[in-house]
């Protein structure tokens, strides 16, 4: 099992699902505190979850279509391709992003990896390189047993439903549920294979 600490604790162990939570740079109020105690931390998650997903303000980036694909198949490729985890659930909302994976490399790695070349790629699709696209710091837990993992994986695939932007999770085309069904029947034929 391997520490390290920047703002969050991380903790992470390889082939050990983890998962993973990171946003829009200024996606959340600047005036907002959250805790930062390991034990609170759950709490503060849940917080900064339910004021992303109702957000009315901040960088909506991810609710772009081509910017959602492209970061849904970096997500599909750096596990299929790179090998970089194993892929359990994800899903792209409109200003921060859900995996639940059992890394194959240092999650550092893993998260500098994906948040990298994501924002580079969004930022040239977007005309802003050279700005911050996701926020520096993202938040994880060790998935503790099986009962966790579905709660967690069931949690990642119906946050849209949650969120009000689908009526059911396979009908949201930018997460593991609508990628195991074809996404929505609206998108199909539009949307690349």
């Amino acid at each position: 099992m391997t520490f390290y600490r920047r703002r969050l604790p991380h903790i992470y162990e390889a082939d050990r699902p983890v998962f993973l939570t990171w946003r829009l740079h200024g996606s959340l109020p600047s005036n907002r505190a959250f805790p930062t105690d390991s034990g609170n931390s759950g709490r503060a998650f849940a917080a900064m979850d339910r004021l992303l997903d109702e957000a009315r303000t901040g960088p909506f980036h991810l609710r772009l279509p081509a910017v959602a694909d492209m970061i849904a198949e970096a997500i599909q490729y750096n596990a299929d391709v790179l090998g970089h985890y194993l892929l359990h659930a994800f899903v792209v909302m409109p200003n921060h992003v859900h995996m639940l994976a059992a890394p194959a490399v240092a999650l550092p790695k893993l998260t500098k990896s994906l948040k990298g070349i994501t924002a580079k790629r969004a930022n040239a699709m977007l005309a802003s390189t050279g700005s911050p696209f996701w926020q520096e710091e993202s938040f994880d837990r060790l998935v503790r047993d099986e009962r966790e993992f579905e709660r967690i994986r069931k949690y990642i695939e119906q946050n849209p439903v949650r969120a009000g932007l689908a009526a059911e999770a396979h009908q949201y085309r930018w997460s593991s549920a609508g990628r195991a069904t074809g996404g929505s029947p609206a998108d199909q034929g539009v949307r690349p294979t």
